[in-house]
């Protein structure tokens, strides 16, 4: 279920829009494909791994995704959830994702902040991101 602190039919067709990166950046990551991951990004995006490395604009986020994702060493499944969607603006939404690995034996949990806005030809893309890692208490 998505909570959003505004109307939620005024916003239905960006709540899907939204829905559909989340689902990409999953897909990319299930496939470890980093060219696919890498189009959700706004060119001047700033991305901070569950890690604490920043990355300032797409040549550094491609870099670093470039050699890491197809590496990933995981060998169950990744998933992604939209949970929260606050539209700052009509153009910028904070989403709020649950990312889950799952493996045989094994889970672990993150907790990502995703800032999008929404392009002139109305694409969303991954604008600033923190990928936070969920410590079991």
């Amino acid at each position: 279920m998505i909570h959003m602190t505004t109307e939620s039919t005024s916003h239905a067709a960006d709540i899907e829009a939204i829905d559909q990166l989340v689902a990409t950046v999953e897909h990319s990551q299930q496939n470890k494909d980093p060219e696919e991951f890498l189009s959700l990004f706004h060119p001047d995006a700033i991305w901070t791994t569950a890690h604490g490395k920043v990355l300032i604009g797409l040549d550094a986020i491609s870099e670093f995704t470039r050699k890491v994702l197809p590496a990933a060493s995981w060998d169950g499944q990744v998933t992604y959830e939209v949970v929260h969607v606050f539209f700052i603006r009509p153009d910028v939404a904070a989403v709020k994702v649950r990312q889950r690995y799952l493996a045989p034996g094994e889970e672990s949990e993150g907790a990502p902040l995703y800032v999008l806005s929404k392009q002139a030809d109305g694409r969303w893309l991954l604008t600033a991101c923190q990928n936070t890692g969920v410590v079991a208490d």
